[in-house]
């Protein structure tokens, strides 16, 4: 137990640290915005630019971790629309929109700090191999399926192009693909090249956390708790559940490695699910308290897989 605190504690005191100094004025709330561009558009796309350069394909592209990362994800975007259509009444473009809440998780700002700390650079090529895939299948998945269902939706092939450009327009793709290039080209990083990308890359835990918590101001629990409640849940224990159960009995994946997927996916939802919500103006409530209620929680239920997993 005391080593899993080990794990958590840093992690959730740096998110309470942004959280605090927003709220009581010490960091305007202004700048909270900054921060976190500063680590989707810098610090991370360096991070997985050098993680990309000495990866080994062979154990970072292990289609037995990612296909159930993946499978439990698109299960709990239907589950999620189901149940906010069949429970709580919502239309269907707001129905695809709470299922959205619920399947788009933290990879970066909370994934990769915890990950790291808890199983180290072993855990990594997984982690950014699952990292490198989930705005570009997530994205384009949820536009698609938003524009089948909404009565006012546009042409599908339009969100399809749509997801597609802004999945392969991020920057943390971007230093994914330069990676790869650079990999399979045989370069090797060196001189100021490798001096700078190393302090940006460096920059990324504390940054993305104290960001992070900064945002939690913004949002605020409203009469849609229930059904945040319901993503929430989707996201912590459902997602990850799923993804275990393929990899371990299915599968037969070695327990050791499929801990690196299962515990990615039960990290809380992204900041990406109120920007999706607020595009469509579909369900923005529930994302909003989504984001708020998942993090809150997830102090409790990431140590609870750390504890299942083995730390």
């Amino acid at each position: 137990m005391l080593s899993v605190l080990n794990v958590i504690a840093p992690v959730f005191i740096l998110i309470g640290l942004g959280f605090f100094a927003v709220r009581l004025k010490l960091y305007p709330q202004s700048g909270v915005a900054g921060l976190i561009a500063y680590v989707n558009n810098f610090a991370t796309p360096c991070l997985l630019f050098r993680a990309m350069i000495d990866v080994d394909f062979g154990a970072a592209f292990n289609l037995a971790i990612i296909g159930p990362y993946y499978a439990g994800a698109v299960s709990v975007l239907a589950l999620g629309a189901i149940f906010a259509a069949r429970l709580f009444k919502r239309r269907p473009g707001e129905a695809v929109a709470v299922g959205f809440s619920a399947m788009f998780t933290n990879t970066v700002l909370v994934g990769i700090p915890v990950m790291q700390r808890a199983y180290g650079d072993e855990a990594m090529p997984i982690v950014y191999s699952i990292i490198g895939l989930h705005a570009p299948i997530l994205m384009t998945l949820g536009m698609f399926v938003m524009e089948l269902v909404r009565r006012d939706g546009g042409k599908v092939t339009t969100a399809l192009w749509q997801g597609l450009r802004k999945a392969f327009s991020n920057p943390i793709l971007i230093g994914i693909a330069l990676g790869l290039a650079a990999n399979a080209a045989g370069l090797e990083l060196g001189g100021l090249a490798d001096e700078v990308t190393l302090l940006l890359a460096g920059t990324v835990m504390p940054v993305a956390l104290f960001g992070l918590g900064g945002a939690l101001n913004e949002y605020r629990l409203g009469e849609t708790w229930t059904q945040a409640l319901m993503t929430s849940g989707m996201q912590l224990i459902v997602h990850p559940a799923i993804a275990w159960l393929l990899m371990v009995p299915v599968l037969g994946v070695d327990p050791h490695i499929a801990r690196y997927g299962v515990l990615l996916a039960a990290m809380p939802a992204g900041i990406n699910v109120y920007i999706f919500a607020t595009y469509y103006n579909r369900a923005t409530d529930v994302a909003a308290n989504t984001i708020l209620l998942s993090t809150l929680l997830s102090l409790f239920t990431i140590t609870g897989w750390l504890l299942l997993l083995g730390a």
